[in-house]
């Protein structure tokens, strides 16, 4: 999908638990994962609450471990979340280590502010904490926003700043972050890359 989780795993071993109950794609992963389990969720933003919201659907609880003492998501968002039955907010803390089998089992949550670590029995972990789309192997000549997602020179297609070069996947896509819309995006892209060739390939203006 062109893009990288900032954190590729958690636990013990080289990739952890990831995929036995850590998962960076709570849309993707959740209704497997956290089917009647005590799910939690990584981060303090609009992406995190969104998640937090949609496991309530599967999970028997969900806690929401927040690293400051404030969200950072819009207020609409951060009240729907705060007044939510099922999601229990951890203030001042992270995921100081992921245990157990097969698959993950538990967690310890450490709180910042207290110094108090606490386990507790957890069944799916969701990072929503942001992506790093993989675009830093890409020549300097085409152009990146801020946050290294390609800029399209077009609305609606995937012509990149170099001519015969096409965004593909979820290096142009900082919204969705959705296997579907990546697909899609693909799709589009070779059509863009095949016209491309069609009309002169190298040397052509871009249309």
């Amino acid at each position: 999908r062109d893009q990288a989780s900032r954190h590729s795993g958690t636990g013990d071993g080289p990739n952890g638990f990831w995929q036995r109950g850590v998962s960076a794609c709570a849309v993707c992963d959740g209704a497997i994962m956290a089917k009647d389990t005590q799910s939690f969720v990584i981060g303090g933003g609009d992406a995190a609450c969104e998640e937090a919201l949609y496991l309530t659907k599967f999970a028997s609880e969900v806690h929401l471990v927040v690293r400051r003492d404030a969200l950072r998501a819009s207020v609409v968002m951060a009240n729907r979340v705060k007044e939510h039955p099922k999601i229990q907010i951890h203030w001042n803390s992270n995921v100081k280590e992921v245990t157990g089998g097969d698959r993950m089992e538990k967690l310890i949550l450490h709180n910042s502010a207290s110094g108090e670590d606490v386990e507790m029995a957890a069944g799916s972990l969701f990072f929503a904490i942001g992506h790093n789309p993989v675009t830093n192997f890409l020549p300097a000549e085409i152009e990146t926003h801020p946050n290294g997602y390609l800029k399209l020179t077009q609305p609606g297609r995937t012509f990149t700043s170099v001519p015969g070069i096409f965004a593909a996947g979820d290096v142009s896509d900082h919204v969705y972050r959705q296997a579907v819309v990546a697909a899609g995006r693909g799709a589009a892209a070779a059509i863009d890359a095949e016209r491309w060739l069609a009309a002169g390939g190298f040397g052509a203006a871009q249309e």
